[in-house]
């Protein structure tokens, strides 16, 4: 027998990953999730990643949703517990909760938001700060990046701006959200933000996007480039996509009444 589904928000340093999906010769966040988890219940079970973050992306507040044996039955802050020291120390549940059944981490998600991390100054190098942002070390123009990103708010097909062949029905996503912003958590000049909240994504799409915009930021090719870019039906004129590194799974929304009754 096994309870309702649980929500786990986790958060997890993307440098010692071959991303979340489980592999058969690397080391992923998938595969040492569920190995705690048949710790815990006495058998495999399976955990499914609302986003299926590549080699060296970061998550935030990355949704896993599990099964538990029936023994976890209103425990979620003992499950909780119990996950957090058994998971490797790159490994962190944030929170948990009872989910209503029929609740799956990926499909019942209605938005994902993603955070990607530039630093502009000559102190990205340094080891505390590249493995997580990508050190430009060049000054970006801050309003070029702002005209650029206000074009994504709508509906767009994102052929143009994602990755080739990618296993997906349509690249069709609804943008919410994009902005860029200066960085708060590093000294003034130190580097910029992108922020982008979308209904789905699609292979490598901020990635693609981050690239594109800092080259027009940065002079390398004309505005008038994106809305070609975004109309595009393949990814050919795309710019070469932002290093992985940089970018983060910060939240992923679910509709309230998914959530169990406490």
């Amino acid at each position: 027998m096994t309870s309702r589904p649980f929500l786990a928000v986790v958060q997890y340093d993307g440098a010692g990953f071959a991303g979340w999906q489980r592999q058969p010769d690397a080391r992923t966040v998938q595969a040492e999730f569920e190995a705690v988890l048949e710790r815990l219940m006495g058998r495999r079970m399976a955990a499914t990643g609302a986003g299926r973050t590549d080699a060296g992306v970061h998550a935030l507040g990355q949704g896993v949703s599990f099964t538990a044996t029936a023994r976890w039955d209103g425990q979620a802050s003992d499950l909780r517990r119990a996950l957090n020291a058994l998971l490797p120390r790159d490994v962190w549940v944030e929170r948990l909760a009872a989910m209503r059944a029929g609740f799956d981490a990926r499909r019942s998600a209605t938005a994902r938001r993603y955070r990607y991390v530039v630093g502009t100054d000559d102190a990205a190098a340094s080891p505390f700060r590249r493995p997580y942002e990508w050190a430009l070390g060049r000054p970006l123009d801050l309003a070029a990046l702002r005209v650029a990103a206000a074009a994504l708010l709508g509906e767009h097909d994102f052929r143009g701006l994602a990755a080739a062949g990618a296993a997906t029905a349509h690249y069709r996503c609804r943008v919410v959200l994009a902005e860029w912003a200066p960085r708060a958590d590093v000294a003034e000049g130190g580097g910029v933000t992108f922020t982008i909240e979308a209904d789905r994504f699609v292979h490598h799409m901020v990635r693609f996007l981050v690239g594109a915009i800092v080259d027009i930021a940065l002079g390398r090719r004309p505005p008038t480039d994106f809305p070609r870019l975004l109309a595009a039906t393949d990814n050919l004129a795309a710019s070469p996509p932002a290093p992985p590194q940089g970018l983060y799974l910060v939240a992923v929304r679910y509709p309230p009444d998914l959530y169990a009754e406490a």
